[in-house]
């Protein structure tokens, strides 16, 4: 007999918000694994941009989609937390309304077992309230919560009102827990050291089927004290890249998937291994799809050959983590670049025919004991070098190698108050990255491109 389980992708509530091509990947393989194991999946997603019922709420501001892919969420005001009244910033609710995440609870079978997953710490009061409104629909039906959130912040996710906190990946305790729920025996697990044993995610539940995910590897070989890699992946492993062009064929040939976004952290690092291959072969399939990268690709990777490679592979919207261009606070960092490698790396993808504003910079904006004058003369190097800076305000991430000094340089409660986390307050900046200060160094990222 199967089991019937409900996956929950919560909503989003912050100050903003916006879909650079996301999906609960981990959440959408999970179901794959689970269908694999005889159970049948009920599937929300309270970030559902195409959800039907959203033209018919009257208080709501509609998603606004582009073609790539990328696009608004549905968002409504809400109150703030307490906590955060000080913020003269609406705060709002990013997805679904709840009325049309209750008809879609009561709309589907009743479940064996809940399970929700969590992204960002400081987005855990939509975490709670999911939870609050599962528990009402479904009394007596044991949830599991997983996630980042969870991971990263194991005591504090204890409030959330779940029966089981789940940290790191949930396959690894999948078959104890419907074990000890259902007494159902789980009959095929993935070798963890393996990528490729896992199933494909189950993109068939989406509903707007305008991009998906992809990753060819998890973890990450770097060790940057900001990043919260390490912490939730263990080591570094690789997928075989042909099998990942047999995926992007696959999803685009079922479905029509025209845009795919890499979540990698390291796609392009050790490119015998994985990049060229991997452009090589979407290259020789004439794959008609467009590429996006948003999490920050490893600069010190580009060559000419793989530059050459990105452009005609398809690779359109191109993040690279830069971070700073002061030499003492790249070694600090983690070391993943000089500034003499990064002006040789936007040469080649210039030279490959990407353009200065193809080519997105991230920068690093209120860490501990940084001035806004390092800042600036970081936008002020990408700008000169032919590339497009983007200020990213720094989150401080509890277990990270930076976080103790976050916390000794932070006015506020980070340790007990993931709230804090929000990179909206950049709650580690310096006393001389001052509001008036920040606002002159976004316009300077918005200086336009000269090509």
């Amino acid at each position: 007999m199967n089991f019937q389980i409900l996956l929950i992708n919560p909503w989003i509530y912050d100050f903003s918000a916006y879909d650079f091509w996301y999906k609960p990947l981990g959440l959408l393989s999970l179901a794959s694994l689970l269908r694999m194991n005889g159970a049948r999946i009920s599937w929300i997603d309270c970030l559902d941009a195409a959800h039907p019922d959203l033209a018919y709420e009257p208080n709501i501001r509609l998603p606004k989609r582009k073609s790539s892919g990328e696009g608004s969420y549905a968002s409504e005001k809400i109150s703030k937390p307490l906590s955060l009244n000080f913020v003269s910033r609406h705060y709002k609710r990013y997805g679904l309304t709840p009325r049309i995440f209750l008809n879609d609870m009561k709309a589907i079978p009743k479940p064996d077992v809940i399970m929700i997953t969590s992204m960002m710490t400081y987005w855990y009061p939509a975490v709670f309230e999911v939870i609050s409104l599962a528990r009402m629909t479904f009394p007596g039906i044991p949830i599991l919560l997983g996630g980042n959130y969870v991971t990263l912040c194991p005591k504090h996710a204890l409030l959330s009102g779940a029966d089981f906190c789940i940290s790191g990946p949930a396959e690894s305790t999948l078959a104890a827990l419907l074990k000890d729920l259902l007494n159902r025996k789980i009959s095929y697990l993935p070798d963890p050291q393996d990528l490729d044993s896992y199933p494909y995610p189950a993109f068939d539940l989406i509903r707007q089927k305008d991009c998906f995910p992809i990753m060819t590897s998890r973890g990450c070989p770097y060790r940057c004290s900001y990043c919260a890699s390490p912490i939730l992946h263990e080591g570094w492993r690789r997928r075989n890249p042909i099998l990942v062009a047999d995926e992007i064929d696959y999803w685009h040939s079922r479905f029509g998937f025209r845009n795919v976004s890499f979540y990698d952290d390291a796609l392009l690092v050790k490119p015998l291994d994985m990049a060229i291959p991997l452009f090589e072969e979407i290259i020789r399939r004439g794959l008609q799809v467009q590429f996006h990268c948003p999490n920050g690709l490893h600069l010190r990777e580009i060559t000419p050959e793989i530059a050459l490679l990105m452009h005609r592979a398809g690779f359109r919207t191109l993040r690279f983590g830069f971070e700073t261009s002061d030499p003492l606070r790249q070694l600090a960092t983690g070391g993943k670049i000089r500034n003499d490698e990064f002006t040789t790396a936007v040469d080649h993808l210039k030279r490959a025919g990407y353009r200065q504003r193809d080519i997105g910079i991230y920068i690093l904006c209120g860490l501990p004991g940084q001035s806004a004058d390092e800042i600036r003369e970081s936008i002020r190097f990408v700008l000169s070098s032919g590339a497009r800076p983007f200020l990213t305000e720094y989150s401080p991430i509890p277990g990270s190698a930076l976080w103790n000094d976050a916390v000794s340089s932070s006015p506020y409660p980070i340790e007990t108050e993931p709230l804090f986390h929000n990179n909206t307050l950049m709650p580690c900046k310096s006393a001389s990255l001052t509001d008036e200060r920040y606002r002159s160094l976004k316009l300077m990222t918005r200086f336009p491109p000269q090509s």
